[in-house]
């Protein structure tokens, strides 16, 4: 189960390399976007669950009964932009978030340009557990990126996404998540 708000690139990693390790059940966005399509064009049903300004408690239950009638083992955060509830997170076993930062460093949405402001040389990737905070879950594995001289936001954010891509892949193919708390 692949949850997706934009442009579908980690989507369509997982897509291109599913295999005997994993496949995609279902694909469930919050706002008709590209993912939509990627799903479509791969034959993968997909739902889209819009979030309403005025009801988040019943878009989070929507988006678990949505999740839930798929019964997936694991449950992939593949870029999607939204802060799902403790209930929803409760109803899975798993469920997986990449982020754009080595954690436990840079949380949050700006973790790229955070990572420029704070002048580090090297950020990267990670796959993590989500829990009820901000990128604060279980870290199931990461990847590290060098920050070059001439970097700004898109360009290091570009080259984060290639390993993000990769790493959420391998993390999935070689079981990774079942071997963290």
């Amino acid at each position: 189960m692949v949850l997706a708000s934009g442009t579908g690139t980690l989507l369509q990693a997982l897509i291109d390399r599913s295999s005997k390790a994993y496949s995609i059940a279902a694909v469930i966005t919050d706002r008709p976007c590209e993912a939509v399509d990627r799903a479509a064009r791969a034959g993968i049903p997909y739902q889209v669950v819009t979030l309403t300004a005025d009801d988040r408690d019943g878009w989070n239950r929507a988006l678990r009964d949505a999740v839930a009638a798929y019964s997936p083992d694991v449950v992939v955060s593949a870029g999607f932009m939204r802060i799902v509830s403790a209930d929803f997170l409760s109803a899975f076993d798993v469920v997986l978030n990449t982020h754009p930062a080595l954690l436990p460093a840079f949380k949050g949405a700006h973790a790229v340009r955070d990572a420029l402001a704070y002048g580090v040389k090297v950020t990267g990737s990670t796959v993590h557990k989500m829990d009820a905070g901000m990128d604060t879950g279980p870290i199931v594995a990461q990847w590290p990126v060098t920050i070059s001289e001439g970097d700004d936001e898109a360009t290091l954010h570009e080259r984060i996404k290639i390993v993000e891509r990769q790493l959420i892949v391998k993390v999935l193919e070689e079981g990774l998540w079942r071997d963290r708390k």
